[in-house]
């Protein structure tokens, strides 16, 4: 007997935004629940997809075979899952442990039939069921963006108490708990994001000043909410918001780039046209992602989990339901109309 399995497939290369139906599909296809399973492999159902910005870079990188980091033609969209064990001939999984699809490499369909050779994606992650909160945090601030925006701030900032912390994107994934953070830490920040509700909620976690980038010049905007320069940028959107902040920086200041998001799907990607001030300057810019920070994973955790429970960071999601919304609730994450953390619910736990 054959149970349906809809599957978010990944079938053409975008050269701009992806189109759904074109570019991401949703199949239905079929999986047998009940098939005798070999030494090492378990079933998973998902539950809940993390749907990210990097996604689109991965998709030109894709390739026919299964490679890290990049999409595979014809096959399910990877990224960060949360799901349930059902069926498992494997030691490490157990039938109702919660599994984690780690780095990007879950896949985004109703049932993964997860040989042993693949078990390495996924891990136990049964922590929701003991601490309270929902499991829609654990693909997202206490998932990969969180651990982004821990890592970013603890290891690579090299912050001083009263420095000016700029955050594009703020209201995001990420930014939304750096800047909450780096009040913590003593830092000035601020924020901006593309509408007023979400810059009335970067005021509602305490930003020093916050606007809106799509109704603002943000040259004006950063020399009103910036008066004494920006030390240190954390950079989600890339571009010529990347080139502004250059302008605007002090000496020995430091950009975290995180994200490109402004940029990956343009065809025709906008140019940093004032590097020479990064001599001037003595700017450090560094790229940086969730694996920077591997070792960190534990105490963030701990810390961030505390924080959720005792109400002293928030965390805004926009969840979506139906794996068959996956491909449009992408679109909304690349074209700025979500709200938050977005993911898709694939069913209940």
């Amino acid at each position: 007997m054959v149970t349906q399995n809809k599957q978010v497939i990944f079938a053409e290369k975008p050269t701009g935004y992806p189109v759904a139906g074109k570019h991401i599909l949703v199949r239905n296809s079929t999986i047998d629940l009940h098939k005798s399973l070999a030494d090492g492999e378990f079933i998973i159902k998902q539950l809940m997809l993390s749907v990210d910005p990097y996604m689109r870079g991965w998709m030109d990188h894709a390739t026919t075979e299964d490679q890290p980091f990049c999409m595979t033609l014809g096959q399910p969209l990877r990224g960060n899952t949360m799901g349930i064990c059902i069926r498992s001939n494997n030691p490490n999984f157990r039938q109702g442990d919660l599994v984690y699809g780690k780095f990007g490499t879950g896949s985004m369909e109703e049932y993964v039939l997860v040989p042993a050779t693949k078990q390495d994606n996924y891990m136990v992650r049964n922590q929701p069921k003991t601490s309270g909160l929902p499991l829609s945090n654990y693909l997202g601030v206490l998932g990969m963006p969180g651990l982004t925006a821990y890592v970013g701030l603890k290891k690579y900032a090299e912050f001083k108490h009263g420095e000016t912390l700029y955050i594009s994107a703020a209201s995001g994934a990420v930014g939304q708990l750096v800047g909450q953070m780096a009040k913590t830490l003593g830092l000035r920040v601020v924020g901006s994001a593309g509408t007023d509700n979400k810059v009335e909620y970067l005021k509602e976690l305490k930003f020093d000043a916050a606007f809106n980038y799509k109704t603002r010049d943000l040259d004006t905007a950063l020399k009103e909410t910036c008066p004494d320069g920006i030390d240190i940028y954390f950079d989600n959107v890339g571009g010529k918001t990347l080139e502004t902040v250059i302008r605007h920086a002090n000496v020995h200041g430091r950009i975290l780039a995180c994200g490109s998001i402004s940029q990956d799907s343009l065809e025709q990607p906008q140019g940093v046209c004032n590097l020479g001030l990064v001599v001037v300057k003595r700017l450090t810019i560094r790229g940086l992602t969730f694996l920077d920070g591997l070792e960190w994973a534990e105490q963030f955790e701990q810390d961030v989990t505390m924080w959720l429970q005792e109400g002293k960071i928030k965390y805004r999601e926009t969840i979506t339901d139906g794996i068959e919304k996956t491909p449009e609730a992408l679109l909304d994450v690349l074209q700025g109309r979500n709200f938050g953390k977005q993911l898709v619910r694939v069913a209940d736990l």
